[in-house]
């Protein structure tokens, strides 16, 4: 049967699922802490997985592409903090100034790493320079974004960063990749021969992700701490930054000549905001009680960048298999 132009694909209609069930249904208590820790062994489970897959050739190029870990960088540090103040009086009468607040912090935080990763397996674009890039925008997030948050955020505010941070990193991202990549001579052939679980990992881990996020919102009083008006504007706001995010990158990846696989790391890479980095940092460079709706607007912004970036993905991923014979990704 042929699916309707209208009727969005599975993996889309599992992330609006997700959603919903975590509006209704939030896990919290114990089932929050258990669902967190499944969280980290997921991420982790893709990390090995990308280890494992990945060979020492592409993991090098991966490396040694600064051009592309330069742009995504640029795009994440530069770019965005750029749209934040210069669209602010367009788009703060659309909010309440505490919440436009929140979207400056929006635009200073470093790049996601899991979801970036993940989007670009999907999309069969580069996952080795996604590794390294993500990564590098996260560790460099720890220090950057305190600095920039005192800049242009909080001016007569003080920002500090923890080292904690960066071992949570190491432990939950590099040290899987490294020991996936160790075994990668024993394991690596049963991973081509079983490329789906890989798959199944990407899109499990980022619908794991969203309802965790999200039931932690609506715990958090999500629908009650602004009005409908302020939330509907914030949709908007939210929605502007991450086009103008989107057509940025892509402009600037075709424009300097990289290959489709680079163009789908640096959109992934360089579009994107961390809620798993932003959460924790806006609990120490905030007041207590300005942090509720610090967050908010990257909570909505994380929701939305994944429901348009696994359309995206999707697109990029049967654009590559038009062209591909079956069986071929863009970075093996």
């Amino acid at each position: 049967m042929v699916r309707p132009w209208y009727l969005p694909d599975n993996f889309t209609l599992a992330l609006a699922a997700a959603v919903v069930a975590a509006s209704v249904l939030p896990v919290h208590g114990a089932g929050a802490r258990v669902a967190d820790a499944l969280t980290t062994l997921v991420i982790a489970l893709l990390f090995f997985l990308h280890g494992a897959k990945l060979s020492r050739e592409a993991i090098l190029a991966g490396i040694g592409h600064w051009r592309l870990h330069a742009l995504v960088l640029v795009a994440t540090f530069v770019l965005f903090p750029v749209f934040g103040l210069l669209l602010k009086p367009l788009l703060l009468p659309l909010v309440t100034p505490q919440i436009y607040i929140g979207v400056l912090y929006l635009c200073v935080l470093p790049a996601t790493v899991q979801s970036a990763i993940a989007f670009t397996s999907i999309a069969r674009g580069n996952v080795a320079a996604a590794v390294c890039s993500a990564s590098a925008s996260t560790l460099l997030g720890v220090f950057v974004t305190p600095l920039l948050v005192n800049l242009m955020v909080l001016p007569h505010g003080s920002a500090s960063s923890s080292l904690d941070s960066i071992q949570r990193i190491l432990l939950q991202l590099l040290v899987p990749f490294v020991a996936g990549h160790w075994l990668r001579p024993w394991i690596g052939e049963g991973l081509r021969r079983h490329a789906s679980m890989v798959g199944l990992v990407d899109r499990g881990s980022i619908l794991l992700v969203i309802y965790t996020a999200f039931s932690a919102a609506v715990i958090e009083g999500l629908w009650r701490q602004v009005p409908l008006t302020a939330l509907a504007g914030l949709l908007v706001v939210c929605s502007v930054i991450l086009a103008l995010a989107l057509a940025s990158t892509t402009w600037a990846a075709r424009r300097l000549g990289f290959n489709t696989a680079d163009e789908v790391t640096i959109v992934f890479c360089g579009s994107k905001k961390s809620l798993a980095s932003g959460i924790p940092m806006a609990k120490v460079l905030f007041p207590a009680q300005a942090v509720g709706a610090t967050v908010l607007p990257l909570m909505l912004f994380h929701q939305i960048q994944l429901m348009v970036c696994a359309v995206i993905a999707q697109r990029y991923a049967q654009r590559a298999q038009a062209v591909q014979p079956a069986g071929v990704t863009a970075v093996d």
